[in-house]
């Protein structure tokens, strides 16, 4: 068997493969809520092999989106259209997972294909927070410093939303903790120039995203799977590192974490980086063989080859996909013909599986 298609037990969960979908916005909600786009762009995903979909950035608070188009789970009214998304994937032979965010001063921003630049002011826009008050980029709202007891407030916000996340049927809770959104802005010296117990050394600037998990881990089972996302470098001197990485990353696998979701960049602009396929997936074998904790890979793994090779030689246990996945909803069906594996395709799509 291929090690793409081997499955893979994470705690009481058992994925079938190796495949996973990225979380990937769709900008796509009102107020928070779900609708029929993101139950067919999820479910689609499901039928088309992938063992795990997570759930795009799901925002713990209004003012934790991205752009008003930002899916939420700040309320209750939210669980009803999140279980119907979540049933679908389980009928369907995948697992569902949700990442959980907020985006400190990268909130109140247009969708992409409106421009995508931060909304200063009316209906759709609302005042940002970080951990200091720090600009993303020039011209932009300065930020309000989170106080101490406001900080409390989002790790609040953070445990709620995994209780609602529970209601509504996911398996897999991914906390994002990268690209430049509201954790990551606590672990970069350059967007966290706190003086207090939040700002300065290594054990400060991980203390949200401790304390964060600490509050998450005592409403999720301890049976199921808990993911972090981080970005394992700022790509700049000066900046969160891939030795901090390690450091992080074997502090919560002491802690619970069973998956340190691999990716990179985002808190700083300016940053050049040299986009050739596969490019973060040394960072998430460093991470892995250095802090021994399970890592997933992504970044422009586009082939089924590619993301074999990586399995094979040990540089993660997870390959996460995101652009592939929007050209191709079934390319876990593709790659399995590529590798030589027969894979169970849906019974309603039988008549078109290859002989």
């Amino acid at each position: 068997m291929s090690r793409l298609f081997s499955p893979l037990t994470i705690k009481i969960i058992s994925l079938k493969n190796r495949l996973v979908v990225s979380p990937m916005c769709q900008y796509s909600a009102e107020d928070g809520f779900a609708n029929d786009w993101h139950l067919v762009h999820l479910g689609s995903r499901a039928v088309g092999g992938a063992a795990l979909v997570i759930q795009e950035a799901t925002a713990v608070s209004p003012e934790g989106r991205i752009s008003y188009g930002d899916l939420g789970i700040w309320k209750d009214e939210h669980i009803e259209k999140l279980k119907q998304i979540t049933a679908f994937i389980h009928q369907n032979g995948s697992v569902a997972g949700i990442q959980l965010a907020h985006a400190g001063r990268k909130a109140s921003h247009e969708i992409p294909w409106k421009g995508g630049a931060q909304i200063m002011e009316g209906p759709q826009s609302w005042p940002t927070v970080s951990a200091s008050a720090v600009v993303f980029t020039d011209g932009e709202t300065v930020p309000h410093e989170l106080s101490t007891e406001e900080i409390k407030g989002v790790v609040s916000d953070f445990k709620s939303a995994v209780l609602r996340a529970l209601k509504a049927g996911y398996k897999v809770v991914e906390i994002h903790a990268a690209h430049g959104y509201l954790v990551h802005q606590f672990l970069s010296p350059f967007s966290n120039q706190r003086t207090d117990e939040y700002g300065g050394s290594f054990e400060n600037r991980i203390r949200f995203l401790t304390e964060i998990l600490d509050g998450v881990k005592e409403v999720w089972p301890p049976d199921l799977p808990l993911f972090v996302r981080i970005s394992a470098t700022d790509w700049k001197e000066g900046g969160w590192n891939i030795e901090e990485s390690v450091k992080l990353a074997a502090h919560l696998r002491e802690n619970g974490v069973d998956l340190i979701d691999t990716s990179t960049g985002g808190n700083i602009t300016g940053v050049k980086i040299s986009l050739t396929p596969g490019y973060q997936v040394p960072f998430a074998a460093r991470i892995k063989q250095e802090a021994g904790i399970m890592t997933g890979a992504v970044g422009l793994i586009n082939t089924a080859q590619q993301a074999e090779d990586i399995l094979s030689n040990g540089e993660a246990d997870l390959i996460l996909m995101a652009r592939q996945m929007l050209r191709d909803p079934y390319f876990p069906m593709h790659a399995a013909r590529e590798l030589g594996e027969d894979i169970q395709w849906p019974s309603q799509y039988e008549r078109a599986k290859p002989k």
